[in-house]
């Protein structure tokens, strides 16, 4: 069996305040549709973001980047895909994809790359804990 790691969608309507001048969605929110999306993943997982704290670890941001390919509007409805593509020794780095509200249109894609650390804002392991949680068989999420 071929393990694959939690994801989830999202669906998010654009508000006003989410925009610019030009009436399309300001560049840096979707650094924050990225953001809800894993904190979505990971509650859906039963693993949100209070229980890794509450169990001493953090997951700061160590890297971000984000590719533009069409702009999302006011109202416009948006389907965040996020999903974990890689666990490395002290670190998790997810992928996310932004479509138009029937998937026809990607209209932004990134990842962030989250270190694993202690609450003295040290780097450790990864939980084994933490990795089984936020990872399922593909036949267990097929059945």
């Amino acid at each position: 069996m071929e393990e694959t790691f939690a994801e989830t969608w999202l669906p998010h309507r654009v508000s006003y305040g989410e925009t610019d001048a030009m009436g399309v969605v300001y560049y840096a929110e979707y650094i924050h549709y990225f953001e809800r999306a894993r904190g979505a993943m990971c509650r859906e997982a039963n693993l949100g973001y209070g229980k890794i704290e509450e169990a001493g670890f953090m997951l700061p941001v160590r890297e971000v980047e984000c590719r533009y390919r069409s702009p999302a509007r006011y109202d416009d409805l948006v389907l965040v895909h996020a999903r974990i593509v890689e666990w490395r020794r002290a670190s998790v780095r997810f992928e996310y994809e932004i479509y138009n509200e029937d998937r026809t249109k990607l209209l932004c894609e990134g990842m962030t790359l989250h270190a694993v650390v202690n609450r003295e804002g040290r780097p450790v392991a990864v939980p084994e804990w933490m990795k089984e949680t936020l990872s399922r068989k593909k036949d267990a999420e097929q059945a």
